[in-house]
């Protein structure tokens, strides 16, 4: 009868264990994504603005030397990134391709105008700099003509301002439920147990002495969870990383080490203390309260 009423506490606790474990894993998890999505976000950011393209469009009769020596000085310059030439006959091809038929046959000849095509380095894309380049390469007198979506560089930097703003605040928000519900966990592991802590103190036992098996076994749990989660935010990160290679989310190796100890650290860090207030607070009951 012993042996299983044993067997029953035993397989309780391992419940208990394996429960509070899988809640901080998903904890430190959630975080630990949310932290890639902010050491990322302005990369992200950086890749969308660097979509943005300020097209030059050239008269037929600028000489090949003009264009060539253009070409250089925006290679040159600091705001870009890179530079594509597309003749006239290319943005005809392109045209063709995307209506479906061919506009030359009705004309008879091809209205469109050799262009470069500018990406701008994300740092530059905003509407008073890309605004400064115009004016300036506007001075050339092979250029014909300088656009670029101005409506869409305005609506990406103001939008890139408030994702920043609401992305810090849930980060925060985040962060202090991850902490509560680590420590909610923590807290019921300890309940279970608090007529165990209350007969160690009766007899004797400090409160150092007491405390220290439960902290003890919360780190561990703590270290567990946070491999766990460590290891599922590894899969998030090499999934994404062979999506989305563009984005280049593993190039900078030294943050990612450094976002991976801080998980761990907080996993253990969160646990110790969590153990260390709740044990605390049964040491601190009378034998009376502890059924309330």
């Amino acid at each position: 009868m012993a042996s299983s009423f044993d067997k029953f506490q035993k397989r309780k606790l391992v419940s208990s264990y394996i429960s509070v474990v899988i809640s901080i894993a998903l904890v430190l998890f959630l975080l630990g994504c949310l932290g890639l999505f902010v050491f990322n976000a302005k990369k992200v950011a950086d890749h969308f603005k660097e979509q943005v393209v300020l097209t030059i469009y050239l008269n037929d009769s600028a000489k090949e030397v003009e264009v060539d020596q253009l070409k250089k000085r925006l290679l040159l310059a600091d705001y870009t990134k890179n530079i594509e030439y597309v003749s006239k006959e290319d943005a005809a091809e392109i045209m063709k391709e995307e209506n479906g038929e061919d506009f030359m046959e009705y004309l008879g000849y091809n209205p469109l105008q050799n262009s470069i095509d500018v990406h701008l380095k994300a740092d530059f894309v905003t509407n008073d700099i890309i605004d400064d380049i115009t004016e300036e390469l506007s001075e050339k007198d092979f250029i014909a003509d300088l656009r670029y979506d101005k409506d869409l560089v305005f609506l990406m930097n103001n939008n890139v301002k408030k994702i920043t703003f609401w992305v810090l605040v849930i980060s925060a928000l985040f962060t202090l439920i991850a902490v509560l519900l680590i420590n909610s966990s923590i807290r019921l592991a300890v309940y279970s147990k608090r007529f165990i802590i209350k007969t160690m103190q009766m007899v004797g036992a400090t409160k150092s002495f007491i405390r220290k098996p439960f902290v003890y076994k919360s780190v561990q749990l703590g270290v567990i969870g946070a491999i766990i989660a460590l290891a599922a935010m590894g899969v998030v990160l090499y999934y994404l990383n062979q999506t989305f290679p563009e984005l280049q989310l593993v190039k900078e190796p030294l943050l990612i080490v450094g976002l991976f100890a801080g998980i761990f650290i907080i996993g253990i860090v969160i646990t110790w203390l969590s153990t260390f207030i709740a044990t605390q607070r049964f040491l601190n009951l009378k034998t009376d309260q502890l059924y309330y």
